[in-house]
């Protein structure tokens, strides 16, 4: 730990909620540190709670400069029913892989109701929601939403195809597809190579040899993709990433390697949604 305090080390921390606080159905966390040395996997996706996950952050901005949390749940959500529009943008595009948006709006009680734990978890990190600024500074504890649904499609040119989506959650036993789980472990392992990112080639290898996955790994996995997606949102350039949404009404980040998909784009033009 020889770079504890320092002030150029970067810490992306990603963060699967799994939106309740059910202790039987934890979230899942992992730490990317990013110093002068290059990138590492810091700690490894492990299963998390909202309080945990919270403990995990408190340390990482104890210790780093800068600290991005990026979260794979809603952080802003006005409305009270229906879906937020940034929902239905990114659903244009998911729905025609084959996959869904979960819609979010307050009167989900225990996720987005004033007592949610989404809440209370934001209010007891502290974090700054502007993610230009996240990109900008270089010191805080800056907090991104992130959609690794979203985000595998664009890592993926094989799943950016009608019904392509990767059936990698082994909970839908009916959908599941053992080579759909392996084949997200290579798009991570190949996008995580971009950043040089030091110990995930052998985490992935690990995800592969896991031929029974049960559904608190593809969580692990998720939160792993949420810190891959936080860190091309830092270091890439800005063109290569989008923000679908704005800071009123709900948004999410998510890579745009090869461009902003124009499913996307169509999407946002008809309701009028900002994307950048």
């Amino acid at each position: 730990m020889g770079d504890q305090g320092s002030a150029t080390t970067i810490s992306v921390v990603g963060f699967d909620s799994a939106w309740t606080d059910n202790p039987r159905a934890p979230g899942a966390i992992c730490v990317v540190r990013l110093d002068t040395q290059g990138a590492r996997l810091h700690v490894a996706p492990r299963l998390a709670s909202f309080s945990e996950a919270a403990t995990v952050i408190r340390t990482e901005r104890s210790e780093v400069g800068k600290c991005l949390v990026a979260l794979d749940q809603p952080t802003i959500v006005p409305n009270l029913s229906g879906s937020r529009p940034v929902d239905k943008v990114a659903g244009a595009l998911i729905s025609w892989v084959g996959g869904g948006v979960q819609p979010a709006n307050r009167s989900k009680l225990g996720m987005f109701d004033d007592a949610a734990p989404i809440w209370r978890f934001k209010q007891a990190i502290g974090a700054i929601e502007d993610q230009e600024a996240a990109r900008a500074a270089s010191s805080g504890l800056f907090l991104i939403e992130v959609f690794p649904a979203l985000a595998l499609v664009v890592m993926e040119s094989a799943y950016c195809q009608r019904y392509g989506a990767p059936k990698y959650n082994p909970a839908n036993r009916k959908m599941f597809k053992l080579d759909h789980w392996l084949s997200v472990a290579e798009t991570i392992r190949t996008f995580g190579s971009l950043r040089a990112l030091e110990q995930l080639e052998l985490w992935c290898s690990d995800v592969s040899t896991n031929l029974m996955p049960r559904k608190a790994d593809q969580d692990k996995v998720d939160a792993m993709i949420c810190g891959l997606v936080g860190l091309h949102w830092l270091l890439a350039p800005r063109d290569q990433s989008v923000m679908i949404g704005d800071l009123d009404n709900g948004y999410m980040i998510a890579p745009a390697v090869n461009g902003i998909h124009e499913r996307l784009v169509t999407a946002a033009r008809k309701r009028n949604v900002p994307i950048r």
